[in-house]
Order: C-alpha cells, then sequence, then structure tokens
C-alpha cells in the first residue's frame, strides 16, 4: 500500500447552520410586541371611555352620538355605543394580548372608520389621518404577527390562540376590513 492511498481525504468539517432566532432575538422581539401592545392597546381604549363615559374630557355617549350623527352615521347614540366598546375592549385585549387577532381586528375596523371621517380631506394632523393611520397600521400589524409570549393568550386553552400569526391573523384582519367596510356603507 502506497502512503497516498493509505491516508483518507477528510472534507472540511462545517459548522452546524446557525438558527434564525437567538434567545436574546427572542426575548427582544418578546418586549419590543410588550410595548407596543400595551401602549397602542391603553391609547385606543382610553379613547373609548371618553366616548362611553365622557372620561379624559371626552363627549361621553350623548356627545360623541351628536357627533356621529353629524358626520352622515344614523343612530349616533348606538354608533358611539359601539365605537366606544369597540375601541375599549379592543385595546384593553390588545394591551392585555387578549384574544389578539380579535382585539387588533376591531381595532384596525374601527380606526378605517376614523380615517374616513377626520382625513377626508388632508393627512397631517389635526384636519389629517395620521394618527388613525398609525394606530389603523399598528394594530394590524399585531393581528398578523401575534401578541409575543408576554400575553394572556398563551394561557389560554386553545392551541390557534396561543401560537398564532399569519393563518388566524389574516382571516380577523379581513373580518375587521369587511365589517369597516359595512359600517361606512351606513353613513349619509
Amino acid at each position: 500500500m502506497t502512503r497516498a492511498s493509505a491516508t483518507t481525504t477528510k472534507a472540511p468539517a462545517t459548522a452546524p447552520a446557525a438558527s434564525a432566532t437567538t434567545p436574546a432575538d427572542t426575548a427582544a422581539y418578546d418586549a419590543g410586541l410588550l410595548l407596543l401592545r400595551v401602549v397602542l392597546g391603553l391609547t385606543v381604549a382610553a379613547h373609548g371611555t371618553q366616548k362611553l363615559f365622557g372620561w379624559f374630557g371626552g363627549g361621553g355617549i350623548s356627545g360623541t352620538g351628536r357627533f356621529f350623527t353629524a358626520t352622515g352615521y344614523p343612530a349616533g347614540d348606538t354608533m358611539a355605543a359601539v365605537a366606544g366598546l369597540t375601541e375599549t375592549l379592543g385595546g384593553l385585549g390588545l394591551a392585555l394580548g387578549l384574544l389578539t387577532p380579535l382585539a387588533g381586528a376591531a381595532v384596525a375596523g374601527t380606526m378605517i372608520n376614523a380615517m374616513a371621517v377626520h382625513g377626508a380631506g388632508a393627512f397631517f394632523a389635526p384636519k389629517g389621518m395620521e394618527y388613525e393611520l398609525l394606530l389603523a397600521t399598528a394594530a394590524a400589524a399585531l393581528t398578523l404577527t401575534g401578541p409575543g409570549r408576554h400575553a394572556v393568550d398563551r394561557l389560554l386553552p386553545v392551541p390557534a390562540l396561543r401560537t398564532h400569526r399569519l393563518a388566524i391573523g389574516a382571516p380577523a384582519l379581513a373580518l375587521g376590513v369587511a365589517l369597516a367596510a359595512v359600517t361606512l356603507l351606513v353613513r349619509d
């Protein structure tokens, strides 16, 4: 046997493929989603309580109802209650990470209606829709991504809510947009 035939050539060792995320990346992702959920959710919920109870300088049902009537919605008080409940419950749901796909879709749908009312002539505040667009987009993003690990959804017995992503979020968001469109159709 020659020396060349006795020596085997080894292929260079390759390092195992690195995972797409590390625990530190996941922790940062979850912390970012928690911060976004809490700030967005509590902001929207506060707007809902303005409509329902007149808190934080809001008009309550009657004042908000007059606004809805003036902007072309029928049954202004009913629409004020629907918007107030949707914002309050949807906002709290987002803040807690509870039923996140539905909470996010509800907030996004409500903000679509707000954009139609406030953004008729401009983009920038105070007469434009930039604020409502930002809230709707953030809610839609949370609907599609899920709430992260620091959420009540992870404690629910429904596996789809514990790990949802696009498969649950996209239909929920489509429902929110469809309901917003129906609501806009009842306006004069």
